[in-house]
């Protein structure tokens, strides 16, 4: 098995870590694409070994597994590329929130009658080998397929098949979920300083809390309610710390976050249906050569099929 990431970017970078530190696939069997040879994390892939390429078609005649690791609006750009490309070896594995299977297998079935497409929702911490992904199984992958995507994301943390329609608050909730953990920990630590404590040891001690209770609740078979009540003692310091929080809207706070993303990942997978893009997205992307097409509008790109995503250059900033 080979396997291959278009896109060399956070995701990718911690895929492969994970990956190669499970022991699951041997570095020199993985292929890297990227139009951006300047990213710190493509300097990282080749350090660790990996086949790197700024060919989106080289990745995929060397690979089995296709992870599409790029930002969802690119999505469309990308499966116009490499369509023609896919063979029936090949598992196609999006990470990108919000983009359907369907959708993928609209564009890929312009090319091949059954393409093999399945979507995923994972998040960084895959990277320390706990990282939380869930999965969908597309119209023609098979029970293999799960199975041996299972393999690859079970050694680098949770995994679990579900329902696509999860899949978007799986999004909101573990997928996002890192990011509200290190907001977490950087202001509990602010709240260490504030009283005292060296910033070194405040951050070490927030994260280690959080650690500590995660590993508590997963290990228990208690309610996190349970779990938090079991903390605080009678007009003891916890609960009135816990009031504070409390009045401060710290639940309703978490719920809607988690609300928002899901709902922003519904919205990406409407501007990916509708293959636009605004100039300030772009950036230093695979649709730079867009911008040079013929009636190209500053605030709204309508980008025409068959554009070879990697000759163009770089769009500076």
């Amino acid at each position: 098995m080979s396997v291959g990431f278009i896109g060399a970017g956070q995701l990718a970078h911690a895929l492969v870590r994970g990956f190669t530190a499970a022991g699951v696939i041997s570095v020199h069997r993985i292929t890297a694409s990227s139009p951006d040879t300047d990213l710190p994390t493509v300097a990282g892939l080749r350090k660790m070994g990996v086949n790197f390429t700024t060919s989106n078609k080289e990745t995929v005649q060397k690979s089995d597994v296709l992870f599409l690791a790029v930002k969802p609006h690119i999505i469309p750009f990308v499966l116009d590329e490499i369509g023609p490309d896919i063979e029936d070896r090949h598992l196609i594995v999006s990470c990108a929130a919000g983009v359907t299977i369907g959708s993928i297998e609209k564009k890929l079935m312009q090319h091949r009658p059954s393409p093999k497409v399945m979507r995923l929702m994972t998040n960084t911490p895959v990277v320390v080998r706990e990282g939380a992904t869930v999965y969908a199984t597309g119209t023609h992958a098979e029970v293999e397929d799960g199975r041996l995507l299972e393999q690859l994301m079970g050694s680098v943390g949770y995994c679990t098949e579900v329902e696509e329609d999860l899949i978007d608050p799986v999004t909101g909730l573990s997928g996002s979920g890192p990011a509200y953990a290190f907001t977490a920990v950087d202001a509990l630590a602010d709240g260490g300083v504030k009283m005292g404590l060296p910033r070194r040891l405040a951050v070490r001690l927030g994260a280690q809390a959080l650690l500590g209770a995660a590993r508590m609740l997963l290990d228990s078979e208690q309610h996190p309610g349970q779990l938090k009540d079991n903390v605080c003692s009678p007009g003891g310091a916890t609960i009135h710390a816990l009031h504070v929080m409390e009045s401060g809207g710290f639940r309703s706070l978490l719920i809607n976050a988690v609300e928002a993303s899901c709902i922003r990942t519904r919205e990406l997978q409407f501007l990916a249906d509708q293959e636009k893009i605004s100039a300030a997205a772009i950036k230093k992307t695979t649709l730079d050569k867009v911008l040079q097409q013929p009636g190209a509008a500053e605030t709204g790109v309508g980008v025409r099929t068959g554009i070879s995503l990697f000759n163009s250059s770089r769009h500076k900033k």
